[in-house]
């Protein structure tokens, strides 16, 4: 099982586009994933035949590494190669029921599945996974060299057959290092976690609820979240921005916009405005726009704008990369596309992962104000509320406009509060002064 994303640790097998006996090259595609985020084609990254199917389609929460079918290299014999893949055993395709039994109170939770001893993944010498190919493994171990040695030329870094011979045949192989005696990896300390179900589930009557287990995608949500919480302080600063001027400049250039086929080639929303805002923002506060990692502060050169995108399950925040550049036709197109493949769980994990900063935007669902929890490897996150027509004062005297109140979030770590403030009233001057967003 690849590990499609830095920070995947499982994922489903939807489907096999190869078969049993099936001739393959590097870089065709042989089936599709499923992410908590995503549905993702993965490709061979050696050639070979292939020789056996280990874990049949439909089969859910695969580890990474872990052996999901075998490749009978050029001239390998591909019987030998089949029963060298029968000591692992693939677990059963998970059921899917249409509506989960209510429980008692009383009811022991099934066990998770054995995950199959072929599938522990290889370690580097400091114990970080060393993401390889099953070939590759079983030519590195035949070898006697250490993978953690090679550099891997495959996706994401992953390490294939050609590394390995590449490394025998040059004599740069690194001889595998036994085992030290009793050498035991220092646990992490784990996250804090939710009340189990024995503890919640007495307090209801039987039969009186019903039991959903949680998807990848919510797990993926929880985890994130309760070490947001954790490990960053957040700190929040609000402001009410006027939106009368940003309005009219929308509704003016949506007016302008050229029509190619019968449709407009642009329609901006006011969400494409306030990520331009902010792009522009952080580019006049560089300060703010940085990320933490505990030995140094990572100052980004371009505002990488996260957008939250609330889907069936859950919510993914596809990214507007270098949206300080973009202009806002380019960055509204840009987010529907984006928007649409997210609900669609098309998108692939360099669309979503990384950023600079986010836009949360509950407006449109009538929110006045509320505050975003910060989500790492970003340092802000900004919530934006309702617009809504509110009393202001202007020269004296009281006059009505539309308003709309942001909430900055910020790890205070790498953003403190006077730099927030900062960041906050740039965002609030292109907004009520946005032909600002147009040279």
């Amino acid at each position: 099982m690849p590990a499609l994303s830095p920070t995947m640790e499982e994922g489903n097998l939807a489907k096999w586009l190869v078969k049993e006996g099936d001739k393959v090259k590097s870089g065709d595609v042989i089936a599709e994933i499923e992410t908590d985020k995503a549905t993702m084609e993965v490709e061979a990254v050696d050639e070979g035949t292939v020789a056996k199917l280990v874990v049949p389609a439909g089969t859910e929460g695969v580890k990474v590494n872990a052996l999901i079918a075998v490749l009978a290299a050029d001239g390998e014999d591909v019987a030998a190669a089949a029963k060298g893949g029968n000591g692992a055993e693939a677990p059963a395709p998970a059921a899917k029921a249409e509506a989960p039994a209510p429980a008692a109170p009383s009811a022991p939770a099934a066990a998770p599945a054995a995950a199959p001893a072929a599938a522990q993944p290889a370690k580097a010498e400091g114990g970080a996974r060393v993401f390889s190919s099953p070939l590759a493994r079983r030519l590195a171990k035949d070898a006697g060299i250490d993978l953690s040695a090679i550099a891997g030329s495959g996706p994401h870094g992953r390490v294939i057959k050609k590394d390995v011979e590449a490394a025998v045949s040059g004599g740069t192989a690194k001889p595998a290092a036994a085992p030290a005696a009793g050498a035991a990896a220092p646990a992490a300390a784990p996250l804090a976690k939710g009340p189990s179900d024995e503890a919640v589930l007495k307090l209801f009557e039987p039969g009186s609820y019903e039991l959903v287990p949680h998807d990848g995608m919510r797990k993926t949500i929880a985890k994130r979240l309760v070490e947001s919480k954790q490990t960053i302080p957040h700190f929040y600063v609000s402001v009410d921005c006027e939106l009368d001027a940003l309005l009219a400049l929308r509704a003016q250039l949506n007016a302008a916009a050229p029509e190619q086929g019968g449709k407009p080639v642009y329609k901006l929303s006011v969400n494409d405005m306030v990520i331009k805002a902010l792009a522009l923002a952080l580019r006049d506060v560089p300060n703010a726009n940085v990320s933490w990692t505990e030995s140094n502060m990572v100052k980004h050169k371009h505002a990488d704008v996260g957008v939250a995108v609330s889907i069936p399950g859950g919510l993914i925040t596809p990214i507007v990369r270098q949206a300080d550049l973009k202009s806002l036709s380019a960055i509204s197109n840009e987010m529907k596309d984006l928007g649409q493949r997210a609900k669609d769980r098309k998108l692939k994990p360099e669309e979503y992962q990384g950023g600079t900063t986010a836009v949360s935007n509950m407006g449109m669902m009538g929110v006045k104000n509320f505050a975003a929890v910060v989500n790492p490897p970003h340092a802000t996150i900004l919530a934006i509320g309702a617009g809504e027509e509110r009393v202001v004062v202007k020269n004296k005297q009281m006059v009505i406009a539309n308003v709309m109140t942001v909430t900055l979030s910020t790890d205070h770590r790498a953003v403190d509060g006077a730099l927030g403030a900062e960041l906050l009233g740039a965002f609030k001057r292109y907004i009520e002064n946005p032909m600002g967003m147009l040279v």
